[in-house]
C-alpha cells in the first residue's frame, strides 16, 4: 500500500525533555541507509546517541533539536542542528548534524518538513548557509536534499589503512 502524503499535517517544534526516549530510539534507524562497510552500526548509533544525550543534558549555545509531529502529537522525526565554522572562510553557519525519520513518517514528507524548519532556524540565527553530510549510498536522502536545492560541495574519500581496527577496506 503506498504511503500517503501528510505534509500539510506535519508540525515542527522545539524538542521537549519528554521527547528524549523517542529521539534516542529513532537514532537506531540512522544505520539503515547506507553507511560504508568500514563503519559498524554500533559505532554510528553510539556516537549519534551520545550527541543527542549531550543535547538533553547540556544544551550548547548555537544548537537546536526540532521534532516533527502530526497534529495528533505522534512523533515522526527530528533534526539536530549545530553552529559550525566554514573551513574556507571561517564564517559561522548552520549544520544539520543528525536527521532521522521514524518508519511511520517515512515517505510522507517528514524529512522535507524538517529540512525546511532547519532552514528557518538557520536564517533566524543569521546564517547564510546550511550544510549537512550524508552517506554516499543513501540515495533516497540525497534525492530529497537535491530536490530542496542542496548541492554537493566536497566529496570525502576514506581509505581504511589498518583492517584490524575497522574491518576490511573497500578496495
Amino acid at each position: 500500500m503506498p504511503k500517503e502524503s501528510l505534509a500539510t499535517d506535519i508540525t515542527v517544534r522545539d524538542a521537549k525533555a519528554e521527547d528524549r526516549p523517542f529521539v534516542v530510539t529513532i537514532a537506531q534507524r540512522l544505520v539503515a541507509f547506507g553507511p560504508p562497510s568500514w563503519r559498524t552500526p554500533q559505532e554510528i548509533v553510539a556516537r549519534e546517541v551520545r550527541t543527542l544525550e549531550e543535547f538533553f543534558d547540556h544544551q550548547k549555545t548555537g544548537t537546536a533539536l526540532l521534532i516533527a509531529t502530526l497534529s495528533t502529537e505522534q512523533l515522526l522525526g527530528y533534526v539536530y542542528l549545530e553552529t559550525v565554522e566554514d573551513y574556507f572562510t571561517a564564517e559561522r553557519h548552520g549544520h544539520v548534524s543528525i536527521i532521522a525519520v521514524s518508519e511511520d513518517g517515512e515517505g510522507k514528507g517528514v524529512g522535507g518538513a524538517l529540512m525546511r524548519a532547519a532552514e528557518v532556524w538557520a536564517r533566524s540565527s543569521g546564517f547564510h548557509r546550511l550544510t549537512l553530510n550524508v552517506f554516499e549510498a543513501n540515495s533516497r536522502a540525497r534525492a530529497v536534499y537535491a530536490h530542496l536545492g542542496y548541492r554537493v560541495e566536497t566529496l570525502r574519500y576514506v581509505k581504511v589503512l589498518d583492517e584490524t581496527v575497522n574491518g576490511p577496506s573497500d578496495r
